[in-house]
């Protein structure tokens, strides 16, 4: 049986014994808009919980629309034309229109790959389109602090604007349940203090910081009271099927309509498995998610919950943009150095987490139930070194073949898509 894992920008082909017992885990079939422009200007007039863009735009002097960064597969080229359009046409100068390129603590997005980003050339040459930077701390408005003790400061350029709109994927995430909507605005838009605060290791520790989980998620409670402090956000949501293709679009107030694209989404997303495996092979879900081992993390972290315990996990990632961050690298260097539970006593005690430090804590979580064997193209043996797992050195082939071999057991859990798929152990009463 030949599966072909998300790697790249392309594929990786498995090949598996036609004897083993293989259980592919995708999302089912989703439903496909067969106009998506037409799909995007009806969801601007058919709002959730407000008034249409074109109402809310009319006598506005000001607009920024923040978009995700280069990590996040969102169809930019699709909506921003769409969305842009509608507010000039509401009598708003463009000049007085801004993008916002949401990097949270990510390196920015410029020249080419801003332009592959951004998704359309008429955007490009009409628009500011410019990057946030969370370490500038004159570039943020303090707006106070949340019941938890968050101290919250966002771009000013985000905050002073008449009109503010987000733009997102609505995926499954790793910690904060669910991406895109309130989740663009903070990390998004936040000042390093901020992101740092409510990604130190208490919010982390927390249970409910998980995959599709909202309810009771330290992350998004606070994400939440961070857009009552904002006032009145706008939101344009999307889900995509496995391919990249739209499936769902919506707009309005941000926080009802994120929940309404949540509550689309997690009908193909969360995929019931009636049982454990000793091996499941996995993808970081391929370009853009898997260019840095930094967020092959994800791709980690997801499967877990049908990883039996002291079983194996392999995941393919290019990584060509190598580890991640020069702060990533330091602390997965620490990790290295003082193991899991060595690594979690350092960091426990943190108001603020060091930076991208919140990943490396991600991962002990399946180093925890199982080992975890890496295949890759784009690291450095430096820092394959650093990556804390095993590294797959000839083929996936051959790893998948050793793993079942070791185990005595021929039964192989295989998730193409990577984080973007949450298998959600299930067992058969």
């Amino acid at each position: 049986m030949r599966i072909d894992l998300n790697y790249g920008k392309g594929h990786l082909p498995v090949d598996l014994d036609d004897r083993w017992d293989v259980s592919v885990i995708r999302k089912p079939e989703m439903p496909l808009q067969a106009e998506p422009s037409t799909a995007v200007a009806e969801a601007l007039a058919s709002p959730v919980g407000s008034s249409s863009l074109a109402a809310e735009a009319k006598g506005k002097t000001s607009a920024c629309v923040l978009i995700c960064d280069i990590t996040r597969p969102v169809p930019n080229g699709l909506l921003l034309p769409v969305i842009l359009r509608q507010l000039l046409d509401a009598g708003m100068p463009r000049e007085s229109i801004r993008i916002l390129v949401a990097t949270g603590l990510h390196r920015p997005n410029e020249g080419a790959e801003l332009a592959e980003l951004v998704g359309d050339p008429w955007v490009m040459e009409n628009f500011r389109i410019e990057n946030h930077f969370a370490r500038n701390d004159a570039d943020h408005v303090d707006l106070g602090r949340t019941p938890r003790g968050t101290h919250i400061r966002l771009d000013r350029r985000f905050v002073d604007a008449d009109l503010k709109i987000v733009t997102g994927l609505v995926e499954p995430h790793f910690m904060a349940g669910y991406s895109g909507g309130r989740k663009v605005i903070a990390p998004g838009v936040a000042h390093r203090d901020t992101i740092t605060t409510f990604h130190n290791a208490r919010f982390m520790s927390d249970a409910k910081a998980d995959s599709c989980i909202l309810d009771g998620n330290p992350l998004h409670e606070e994400q939440l009271e961070i857009v009552r402090m904002l006032g009145k956000v706008l939101a344009v949501n999307v889900v995509l099927d496995e391919h990249r293709r739209l499936s769902f679009v919506n707009f309005g107030e941000v926080v009802q309509s994120h929940l309404d694209a949540v509550r689309f989404t997690e009908k193909y997303t969360v995929v019931p498995v009636p049982r454990r495996f000793k091996t499941v092979v996995t993808s970081a879900a391929g370009y853009p998610l898997d260019q840095t081992y930094y967020q092959t993390v994800k791709g980690i972290v997801v499967p877990m919950d049908i990883l039996e315990p002291g079983g194996k996990l392999l995941i393919a990632s290019e990584c060509a943009e190598g580890i991640g961050s020069v702060e990533y690298a330091d602390a997965q260097r620490r990790l290295i150095d003082k193991g899991v539970d060595g690594f979690f006593d350092e960091i426990s005690g943190k108001e603020l987490a060091d930076i991208d430090e919140w990943q490396t804590q991600m991962q002990l979580k399946p180093m925890r139930v199982g080992s975890v064997q890496l295949y890759t193209t784009g690291l450095s043996e430096a820092d394959k070194q650093l990556t804390g797992v095993g590294i797959i050195d000839d083929s996936v082939n051959d790893a998948v073949r050793r793993c079942v071999e070791a185990s005595g057991e021929n039964s192989v859990a295989v998730i193409p898509e990577g984080p973007y798929v949450v298998p959600a152990y299930r067992p058969v009463a």
